[in-house]
């Protein structure tokens, strides 16, 4: 009887509503899927001015910066992920030196307002980026981002409970890992954070770029800095949540936080695991 009850619950849930992944960009988000201008450097800049531009940005609603030739078009994407790739292959004040364009990435993911949540998602799948950019009303370009697709979350309507979402390995680190270690794991595994083992701290590409950018004066004040401990590092702590609530009550709080990062029992969550969900057949969009 039970299980009849529920079958029957999901099927009503279904019929009442549409997929949210189904529907246009610019339906979803009338008022804001433009709201979020793209930051953008020339391709002769130095990477070390680069660097300054992008870390107030770094997890945010624009999170990469757009590279642009001569003509002001967009010709490439650095973001975290570029910078300690960077830094891994050379660990001087020399890193650097050279322009942004050497270390950008070619990949830039266009999207217009017709494009429905599931292709920007899935085009986010094969880029392994979650950022596009699309044409906005002043003649420019704004930024779609994991960070933004909180904001369809939370509007969404679903009886999705957090325990559902699919379940990853931890990554972890300890109090004497180091640099290089920290981030050949975030480079191998393809993520920005790693849990310090046993807490809910954490340790992001962020937080390495921004101890270089700043108490490390962009390594002219370090030595060994692949082989520094990452534990002084200014660790940040993630948002336990304690109750097995909806979906969309999760993207509802992590929209709100400045970086947003969650663990819910033996599962860690980011905006990431939101835009995944957004794809499931119980992510539907309200009448």
């Amino acid at each position: 009887m039970a299980d009849n009850q529920t079958r029957l619950k999901t099927l009503e849930f279904a019929e009442s509503s549409h997929m949210i992944a189904d529907r246009m960009i610019r339906d979803i988000l009338p008022m804001s899927f433009t709201a979020i201008p793209c930051v953008s450097i020339q391709r002769q800049a130095r990477i070390e001015e680069s660097i300054g531009l992008l870390i107030p940005y770094l997890e945010s609603m624009a999170d990469s910066l757009i590279v642009t030739d001569d003509k002001n078009y967009p010709i490439g994407v650095v973001g975290g992920r570029e910078i300690i790739e960077k830094i891994l292959a050379n660990s001087s004040q020399s890193a650097f030196e050279g322009e942004i364009e050497k270390i950008m990435s070619p990949t830039v993911t266009k999207i217009t307002g017709t494009s429905t949540i599931r292709n920007i998602i899935q085009e986010w799948q094969k880029t392994g980026r979650a950022f596009s950019i699309l044409p906005n009303s002043i003649g420019g370009f704004s930024v779609i981002s994991a960070r933004k697709m909180l904001e369809v979350g939370k509007i969404s309507m679903t009886d999705m409970r957090i325990s559902e979402l699919p379940k990853k390995k931890i990554l972890t680190f300890g109090n004497n890992t180091t640099v290089e270690k920290v981030i050949n794991t975030m480079l191998k595994n393809k993520t920005r954070k790693l849990l310090l083992e046993n807490t809910n701290q954490f340790i992001s590409d962020r937080i390495i770029i921004e101890k270089i950018a700043s108490d490390l004066n962009y390594l002219r004040n370090a030595r060994n800095f692949l082989e520094m401990s990452i534990v002084g590092f200014g660790l940040e702590y993630a948002k336990v949540i304690s109750k097995d609530i909806m979906v969309n009550e999760l993207a509802s709080i992590m929209f709100g936080m400045q970086h947003p990062y969650a663990i819910f029992k033996d599962q860690v969550i980011s905006p990431w695991d939101i835009c995944l969900a957004l794809l499931s057949d119980q992510m539907q969009e309200y009448d």
